[in-house]
């Protein structure tokens, strides 16, 4: 019961297109305080984080009839980048797999710039597999040598400032003028 529990939080919160608390905590606070399987733990999370972060992506797609001119034109011009330099589709690719950004903007903008989700979807799991792996393996390692200490983590000011830093960066993305880096120079 609490595997289907963890599964419909951690579902929930990737479902949330902003402020949701990131997945890896989720998991590493169910590991520490619940003691459940770590290899169900990472397998749970990253598939219930993709199905969340898919259908936000599919409802992303809903809105962009309902946007400015402006961003609709700035949203097409960097789907024209993106499909039309090979290196753009493959950074990416590798965004998806890791990224410092929070993955709801990425999925918010993968579905407004209408991207193929299924691909997006693979490497944001194979991405969250290793990633997920990693946060759980060492709260397992923590918790076993330094028992509460670990606890006392999350939820500090530090961690807290670190997320409103990377959503500030989120936030400046869609007033860069895509269009610009999309010019190709004379010779390429």
């Amino acid at each position: 019961m609490a595997y289907l529990a963890l599964f419909a939080v951690v579902f929930g919160i990737n479902l949330l297109p902003a402020f949701g608390p990131p997945t890896w905590s989720v998991l590493v606070f169910a590991r520490i305080h619940w003691h459940l399987d770590p290899v169900a733990l990472v397998l749970l999370g990253a598939t219930a984080a993709v199905a969340g972060r898919y259908l936000l992506a599919r409802g992303a797609r809903h809105f962009e009839g309902r946007l400015p001119t402006r961003l609709r034109d700035n949203l097409e011009d960097a789907r024209a980048l993106i499909e039309r330099k090979r290196v753009g589709a493959v950074a990416l690719f590798g965004v998806f797999v890791i990224s410092p950004l929070p993955s709801a903007q990425l999925f918010l903008a993968a579905g407004l710039l209408d991207l193929p989700l299924g691909l997006l979807c693979i490497a944001f799991f194979l991405g969250r597999l290793v990633s997920y792996s990693l946060y759980v393996s060492l709260a397992t390692i923590a918790d076993k040598h330094f028992g509460n200490v670990v606890g006392g983590i999350f939820g500090s000011p530090w961690s807290i400032a670190v997320q409103v830093g990377l959503l500030a960066v989120v936030c400046v993305l869609p007033f860069i003028r895509w269009r610009r880096f999309g010019s190709a120079a004379p010779g390429s």
